[in-house]
């Protein structure tokens, strides 16, 4: 061992000058790494209480308490509910944060909090956006007052990351029939999944239950796309089928409100509900042996429903599960109502239409079609050898836009139900569709594609004109999009002014006028136009579309003058979905403002349980 040198003390000498590695707490602090994870910041704003950082905390740490000043708004996804954390359990992971499908959820670099009461630790986060006295710069901020209430300013840590979110953002593709091809025929335009598709898409599912709220019908959404992910498409239709008896139809021509309404939604592409119901009616060849019903003890009581559309076969499902006698009438030749002539059949082909049907049937319900109430059978009839009526009968009367000539155009739901179910239309070469809205997309796809298939080798153009603009066109985005990628030309925020002919009095175009706005400041429609600014669309065929009326002929007067009437000249019901005639309920189009499937079937719903205590 070498002997110790007199010298060596003097070598610490060295460190005199140097700044020492001591830190100087509290006069000094070490800045955390940029991704480090303290303590919780919340964007109220764009959070939507979806819990889903609740039920991934692994020291159940996070509690959603309900905000009052806040509003539920379920259409929109949005609860009145915030993460509560408990910094006694939490351990900073990080899950809360990747799980976050809105990315509302951070956690920022403070991780001081100097307090004696331990009830402290239990914290609403929120960010500086909506509480900026507890969030300071820097100049102002002491370590000495570090809390909970009192954070610095800008100082964001562990963030949400796509690339690396505990969800994935982008949903499966729908193999669907290209824009070229498909609008040469018929064909259904989209495919569907298989088996390993839908299993994947529905692996997405966070269950949430933000879909749930904001679907009419209240279905049971997490719970049948857990059964697809679970590979059990029977227990996924059977849940399915405890509040929606047509899913071979809504799976094709649901509004989807729940996709909309999909926590996914904010940061990727919602979850693709509607598709998965598809899957799993398209699945199930025999519903029967799949669901076997049990049946309530038969009643006695007879009941007769006006109309074989979403909301009429869905009441007789009901009713006939309850054990009551139920009779459905309609005009049409099979079920379905309006949607039997309405959406074309690359959209809802019969055959899905009458999967659903049948199955109704096949418990007992007996359908009547080509039976007119008010031709073949009064109304007065039903009400004395029936002990309750339900009318469901949809909006039946195509309007007209009454312009000079216009009766010289088609109407919407004529052209759509000759070419569905009746003799098909021999159409012209340059078509106009009027109108907006998805019946009028449905108007210019057919058209287009009767136009290809009667005039293979000619140029042909199939033009929309609506009043609103772009952004107010009431059709869905995908409608729109999806007709503009087979070749439709639009002319939006113009309205007709006369349909022009030519000397033999054949349609030659239509004469449209500049629109300056469609409502007024009350929301209420009432268009205005710039005075000289025309334009003159050459046509040889017009089809208006710009929407449906119901009909009440059926009515004998006295009763009808009975009917009570909401503002919005829809049939009002009570609760129970009973109208002011004692005994007649109503439901679907004639009583709702969302003319949507899935809403006839909630007005169903909840007019069988009315009818059900009214007998």
């Amino acid at each position: 061992m070498a002997k110790p040198s007199l010298f060596s003390p003097l070598k610490s000498a060295r460190f005199l000058f140097k700044k020492p590695k001591t830190l100087r707490y509290p006069f000094e602090l070490k800045e955390p790494a940029g991704r480090y994870r303290g303590f919780h910041l919340n964007d109220w704003d764009t959070c939507t209480g979806c819990g889903n950082c609740a039920d991934i905390c692994p020291n159940e740490a996070i509690d959603m308490v309900k905000i009052t000043e806040l509003a539920s708004k379920p259409e929109e996804g949005k609860k009145n509910e915030r993460p509560q954390l408990d910094y006694g359990r939490c351990c900073f992971c990080g899950l809360c944060v990747d799980i976050c499908p809105p990315g509302s959820l951070r956690l920022s670099r403070d991780y001081f909090h100097i307090h004696f009461n331990t009830g402290s630790f239990v914290f609403l986060p929120r960010d500086e956006k909506s509480e900026q006295e507890k969030f300071l710069p820097a100049e102002k901020y002491s370590v000495l007052k570090a809390s909970l209430s009192h954070r610095k300013q800008d100082y964001e840590g562990f963030v949400s990351d796509l690339d690396y979110a505990l969800f994935e953002p982008e949903r499966v593709p729908m193999p669907e029939v290209a824009p070229d091809e498909r609008k040469l025929s018929f064909i259904e335009q989209v495919i569907g999944y298989n088996r390993e598709e839908a299993k994947k898409e529905a692996s997405r599912c966070l269950e949430c239950k933000l879909c749930e709220e904001a679907c009419p019908a209240h279905l049971k959404i997490s719970e049948y796309i857990q059964a697809i992910y679970e590979d059990k498409p029977d227990a996924s239709l059977r849940k399915i089928f405890e509040d929606n008896p047509i899913p071979a139809i809504c799976g094709r021509i649901c509004m989807k409100y729940c996709e909309d309404a999909c926590s996914l939604r904010l940061r990727g592409e919602s979850l693709a509900i509607r598709w998965l119901k598809r899957y799993v009616s398209d699945t199930i060849q025999d519903y029967k042996t799949a669901l076997e019903q049990s049946f309530k003890t038969p009643s006695g009581k007879r009941i007769a429903v006006i109309g074989a559309g979403p909301s009429g076969l869905s009441v007789a499902y009901f009713l006939t599960l309850k054990g009551h006698y139920v009779v459905v009438f309609d005009a049409l030749p099979g079920g379905g109502g309006m949607i039997r002539i309405g959406p074309p059949l690359y959209r809802l082909p019969l055959e899905s239409i009458d999967k659903d049907v049948n199955y109704i049937a096949s418990l007992g319900a007996e359908f009547r079609f080509n039976t007119k109430i008010g031709r073949d059978i009064s109304f007065q009839d039903l009400l004395k050898k029936y002990d309750a009526v339900y009318i469901g009968t949809g909006l039946t009367e195509s309007r007209s836009t009454r312009v000079r000539n216009s009766e010289k155009c088609l109407k919407a739901l004529e052209f759509l139900s000759d070419n569905k179910i009746g003799e098909q239309r021999t159409v012209g070469k340059n078509i106009i569709v009027i109108g907006g809205g998805n019946v009028a997309m449905d108007v210019a796809r057919e058209a287009l594609r009767l136009q290809h298939m009667q005039y293979p080798k000619h140029h042909v153009m199939t033009k929309a004109v609506s009043l609103e603009s772009w952004d107010e066109m009431p059709a869905t985005k995908e409608e729109i999009e999806e007709a503009k990628e087979e070749g439709i030309q639009f002319h939006p925020a113009w309205g007709p002014k006369e349909v022009v002919l030519d000397n033999d009095g054949h349609v030659k175009g239509l004469l449209c006028k500049k629109v300056k706005s469609v409502f007024d400041p009350q929301g209420r429609f009432a268009p205005t136009f710039y005075e000289g600014q025309e334009m003159l669309l050459e046509a040889d065929m017009i089809i208006e579309a710009i929407g449906q009326a119901p009909d009440f002929s059926f009515i004998p007067k006295k009763l009808f003058d009975q009917l009570k009437f909401t503002k919005f000249r829809k049939v009002k019901v009570d609760k129970n979905g009973m109208t002011s005639i004692q005994g007649v309920f109503a439901g679907g189009d004639i009583v709702n403002m969302n003319l949507d499937a899935v809403t006839a079937i909630a007005d169903a719903k909840a007019a069988s349980e009315g009818i059900d205590r009214f007998i």
